[in-house]
């Protein structure tokens, strides 16, 4: 068995082998039919110019006789009909001439012309349009249409050799202007072989390449371990100390603030009630001095220079009446008063009445606490800060 494999992998390798020496002989028998299609398509265009020229010959030798009735025989010139009419054929096939010869040169270079960043395709067309202007015959009309279809197709592959993006990098224009930017030109030197070059050229082309570069570049760091050549060995990771640690060290030291175990309501109720002991007593002390008047209750509450002082005070004043100390009213312009009680009828009240007792809160936002301050004009608050 192992005979039989290896005989059939040399067979298959035999006829890889022989499909390679026969597509290879195939592609040599390619390019030798072009290059002979080109030879013969050279020597038909040479047997046609010279078939041209031997019948603008015959022509030539023809005229004369054609035209000795005309002439007297003592002339020994052309006519200056027949002589125009040479010059016109001779013209005629020079331009022939010069399209065959640019159609060879267009055929030849085009590889060159195809390339993007070449301009050859440009230069060849303005050639044919200075050759265009001296047309006059079907002859030369019809080389110009074959040049046209020519340019046409070339300029076809290299529009499709185009970039969108424009990111087409050529290599040898690049090369070309790198040796210009060093200050070094080839075409100049007229260098055909590189072998033949200076070797001096091209050691001042690098030092000067590497003193362009070096002056853009940065020097890396070179790479060395921390360490040196001792093995790293891994820290033991050490444990995390607590929080209560660290607590315990402020409350000794004496940093630890203040902690509220409790939220003291009691002291709330006190703070409420000084502040309407205070206010009760503003507003008794007013009694005492106008007994007969009675007071506003917004002038009497309303602080102009603060909205929510305003509403603390209708917030006390609210327990004063509550509690019977003061009463409120309306007025003849259905404005809030408040009047003083007596001491009798305040406690009869809380006897007999307790249950009917009233606060007396009213609702007021900032744009009606300011209506308020500028209709009666408050300028001073009645109630002073405690504090």
């Amino acid at each position: 068995m192992s005979e039989e494999k290896c005989s059939l992998t040399g067979g298959e390798e035999k006829g890889e082998e022989l499909a390679r020496s026969l597509a290879w002989q195939h592609l040599v028998k390619q390019a030798e039919e072009d290059d002979d299609d080109d030879e013969e398509a050279l020597k038909k265009e040479e047997e046609e110019e010279e078939e041209e020229e031997e019948e603008d010959e015959e022509e030539e030798e023809e005229g004369p006789d054609s035209s000795s009735d005309d002439l007297s025989p003592e002339a020994p010139c052309m006519h200056p009909d027949l002589l125009e009419l040479a010059v016109d054929r001779e013209k005629c096939r020079s331009i022939r001439r010069q399209y065959r010869q640019l159609i060879y040169t267009v055929q030849q270079n085009r590889e060159d012309i195809v390339n993007t960043a070449s301009d050859s395709l440009t230069e060849a067309l303005e050639e044919a349009n200075v050759l265009f202007d001296g047309v006059s015959r079907t002859r030369e009309a019809a080389l110009d249409a074959q040049f046209l279809v020519l340019a046409s197709d070339l300029g076809k592959e290299k529009a499709k050799q185009l970039n969108s993006d424009m990111s087409f990098f050529n290599h040898v224009a690049f090369c070309e202007l790198l040796l210009v930017f060093v200050g070094l030109n080839w075409m100049e030197e007229e260098c055909e072989e590189l072998s033949e070059c200076d070797e001096s050229i091209a050691l001042s082309f690098w030092n000067m390449l590497h003193k362009e570069a070096t002056a853009w570049m940065l020097q890396a760091e070179t790479f060395h371990f921390i360490f040196g050549s001792f093995k790293a060995e891994r820290s033991a990771r050490k444990p995390r100390q607590e929080h209560h640690k660290r607590a315990c060290k402020m409350e000794g030291n004496g940093d630890m603030p203040t902690k509220l175990r409790k939220l003291d309501v009691h002291a709330n109720q006190e703070t409420t009630e000084k502040e309407v002991e205070r206010i009760l007593g503003l507003l008794q002390t007013y009694f005492q001095k106008y007994p007969d008047t009675p007071v506003s209750y917004f002038e009497f509450v309303i602080d102009p220079n603060s909205f929510s002082r305003t509403v603390e005070n209708i917030f006390y004043v609210s327990f004063i009446i509550r509690d019977g100390f003061a009463r409120i009213r309306l007025d003849q312009d259905r404005l809030p008063i408040l009047e003083p009680t007596n001491v009798n009828q305040v406690d009869e009240e809380n006897d007999s009445c307790s249950y009917c007792r009233k606060q007396g809160v009213i609702s007021l936002s900032l744009q009606d606490w300011k209506n308020i301050v500028s209709t009666f004009e408050i300028s001073e608050a009645m109630i002073k800060n405690s504090y």
